[in-house]
């Protein structure tokens, strides 16, 4: 882990601010971790103040995936096909400033405590983090054995995560959804947290018949999550109806999007009705890509990326504007997991900050008003990476 003395204060002069709203030329002061102040020009006297300037180059808030395998996916080809680890540079570059650790097929070596551990881990090094308990497993894998315990006792806990619709989930039945629900619904009530239940879809429509059910019977869908909205026509098409209802969708920026990639999923989802605010993506970074035939045999093995965030910025930038572009893993995913001081340029707001060249590729990343990459060069590395 590389250790350096931090500056007393940053000022960020000359930036072309994106909110993710253009603000157009401000000045940012940074100090104790927080954005302090903001304006058009600042007349800062601090000891020990370091200025960088931006020249006018873009900045834009750090991005939120709320859907990494920081302890790494895989297994299902295999002893040898489990993914690698997520290691803290990888964060850096992808310009990923907060994350939410989570767990996936493998819940026989991929221990919760494991991913406790990792979350913390990449917390100590820097990143803001958070994670979803338990993993495709039914009865949920949880750490205190008991969900409402879990979300109680565990700050990085926000929710709890399941399967439905997939050949490798427990296909749990509605009435066990409907008390996973009510827990996590209760948990939230009694810690502040919302409780939210991040529901992996895979190509059977009959999840949002669960997760309608469960709405009917009296739980608002701001509790369910569904990710992995966009890798099947029938299943994108009852999530995008669930998102006009009111509910918030997650599309996968890391490939599986039927109609192409999560730039295409994004418009379609915006031509189908889906207003921007209900639509959220992640990567699903470090899980494995594993490709079935008819036969539900593998065929193929991959590892997802993070960077492939950046990448669905970039093009969704260029069709439909940069701010835009940027809420979906900005101020939509904050607000809707109830993060306070994330995603937003916005004095009081943590200083998690991307200086962008005209490529929109991060030269500067800030944590917490921590350097992390300084003029395109990772500054910030893990325990063990160097």
């Amino acid at each position: 882990m590389t250790m350096k003395k931090e500056p007393a204060a940053i000022l960020i002069r000359n930036a072309d601010v994106w909110a993710p709203e253009h603000l157009g030329r401000r000045d940012i002061l940074i100090a104790g971790g927080k954005i302090i102040a903001m304006d058009v020009t600042l007349d800062v006297k601090i000891p020990g103040v370091e200025e960088i300037d931006a020249a006018g180059a873009k900045v834009v808030p750090g991005l939120i995936d709320q859907h990494i395998h920081v302890t790494g996916g895989g297994g299902e080809g295999g002893w040898a096909s489990r993914c690698p680890e997520l290691v803290f540079s990888e964060l850096v570059r992808a310009g990923v400033t907060s994350f939410m650790g989570v767990s996936g097929t493998d819940s026989m070596s991929r221990s919760i405590e494991n991913l406790l551990a990792k979350v913390r881990g990449l917390k100590t090094e820097g990143a803001s983090g958070w994670m979803w308990t338990s993993n495709y497993a039914y009865p949920v894998t949880t750490i205190t054995k008991d969900v409402r315990t879990e979300l109680f006792s565990i700050p990085e806990v926000l929710g709890v995560k399941i399967a439905l619709g997939d050949h490798r989930s427990a296909f749990p039945t509605a009435q066990e959804v409907l008390r996973i629900l009510a827990d996590v619904r209760v948990a939230g009530m009694l810690t502040g947290k919302t409780g939210f239940l991040h529901v992996h879809l895979g190509d059977m429509p009959v999840s949002f018949d669960i997760l309608e059910s469960c709405n009917e019977a009296g739980i608002p869908l701001k509790h369910m999550r569904p990710t992995h909205c966009a890798r099947h026509p029938e299943v994108f098409r009852r999530a995008c109806e669930f998102a006009k209802k009111g509910g918030v969708i997650d599309i996968t920026t890391g490939g599986g999007n039927y109609m192409g990639d999560a730039a295409d999923a994004v418009r379609a989802a915006l031509d189908a009705g889906v207003p921007l605010e209900n639509i959220t993506m992640s990567s699903d970074g470090h899980g494995s890509m594993p490709r079935f035939n008819e036969k539900g045999e593998m065929v193929g093995l991959g590892i997802g990326k993070i960077d492939c965030d950046l990448e669905c910025v970039r093009k969704l930038a260029s069709e439909i504007g940069l701010a835009d572009a940027l809420r979906p893993m900005t101020t939509t995913v904050a607000r809707a997991l109830g993060l306070p001081g994330k995603g937003e340029v916005k004095e009081g707001f943590d200083a998690d900050l991307l200086i962008m060249n005209e490529k929109l590729e991060p030269t500067w990343v800030f944590m917490q008003g921590r350097v992390a990459m300084r003029e395109g060069e990772v500054v910030m590395k893990g325990m063990f990476e160097e």
